[in-house]
């Protein structure tokens, strides 16, 4: 059999080092979660613990940075109600101020001698104006604040539409109610280690087809010293159940080809690691899919520390699950 006798290249003429080189760096690229590997400094959290990217963009556009419907939909419920009330009386006091500018005697009343002044007689004929409701004891006798009710009628109806279809938006959007523990364990698991983490649902909606996505982001060092970000996918031993009635820990062996393999805490601080949570699964209720995301960095990690279980076992015929369970752990001694 013929063999090319220049050493590093293949039949051909191909260099089997730039062949190599290549294969290193789409690997590299592969795996990338999209935060890059220029992100090297000491503290530098990836992902917080409510899932949102801890990522401040400068120079962004005004409007770019309200987003104000993503954040009318995915504030609390308590921010937005909160919100819609402060636009209902801003914009009815800004109406009241109106119809005094044009004159309170252009706003007639059925009712003489209120105890009320002038401002709030205003004021209250704007709300009924802006809801439609109309009561009928107070009404514009001029043409000009007839002008003015019939612009605030329109702008009620849009606005009241517009909310509408914010509280629909709120209603009708799947979302991953989980909850993960606080922190993570670096725990026995058979005649090995294993780092671990535990999930739980907190409603009694079905979440079927349930996936699990783990990533290590430390920092690397390159043969000329400087330093990049690299991230790692962690083998789990169960990366995806059918059903999710209890719950779940996740756990990835820590074996030789584990890139946890003989790692320390001081290693691992040095490095800067933080294992990337992404979760996925099928919302039943909704027939769509839900996600949820978190972080865990080096300092929440529990060094042998195991999971108490979550199960009840008191009761009879019924599997009980104590949900204030869900961080408690319990040392143990680890695998040598």
């Amino acid at each position: 059999m013929e063999t090319n006798s220049e050493a590093g290249t293949e039949p051909g003429g191909q260099n089997l080092h730039g062949t190599n080189s290549r294969l290193v760096q789409q690997e590299e690229q592969r795996q990338d979660l999209g935060f890059g590997a220029k992100i090297s400094d000491a503290y530098s959290r990836l992902v917080n613990k409510d899932g949102s990217f801890n990522i401040d963009r400068v120079n962004e556009r005004f409007w770019d940075r309200i987003n104000l419907y993503n954040r009318l939909i995915t504030m609390s419920w308590w921010q937005f109600l909160g919100w819609v009330l402060v636009f209902y009386f801003v914009v009815n006091g800004v109406f009241a101020g109106i119809y005094l500018l044009v004159g309170a005697e252009n706003l007639q009343s059925s009712v003489d001698g209120q105890p009320y002044g002038s401002f709030w007689k205003a004021f209250f004929f704007s709300s009924q104006t802006m809801t439609t409701v109309g009561y009928g004891h107070i009404a514009p006798v001029s043409f000009l604040a007839s002008i003015i009710a019939a612009m605030e009628s329109m702008i009620g109806l849009l606005s009241f539409a517009l909310v509408t279809g914010l509280l629909y938006g709120r209603f009708s959007r799947p979302l991953a109610h989980v909850r993960f523990s606080k922190g993570a364990v670096f725990a026995p698991y058979l005649d090995v280690n294993a780092w671990m983490f535990r999930v739980v649902n907190n409603r009694a909606n079905q979440l079927i087809d349930v996936e699990m996505e783990v990533s290590l982001s430390r920092l690397e060092a390159k043969p000329d010293g400087t330093r990049y970000r690299r991230y790692h996918a962690l083998k789990l031993e169960r990366s995806k159940v059918a059903f999710f009635p209890t719950n779940w820990t996740l756990v990835h062996p820590i074996t030789e080809t584990s890139p946890l393999y003989g790692c320390t805490p001081e290693e691992l601080a040095a490095a800067d690691a933080e294992f990337l949570i992404l979760f996925r699964a099928m919302d039943d209720t909704f027939s769509q899919q839900v996600h949820s995301r978190t972080s865990y960095r080096y300092d929440e990690v529990r060094w042998g520390h195991t999971f108490v279980p979550m199960f009840d076992g008191a009761q009879h015929g019924m599997v009980a699950l104590d949900l204030n369970k869900l961080d408690d752990t319990k040392p143990a001694k680890l695998n040598l």
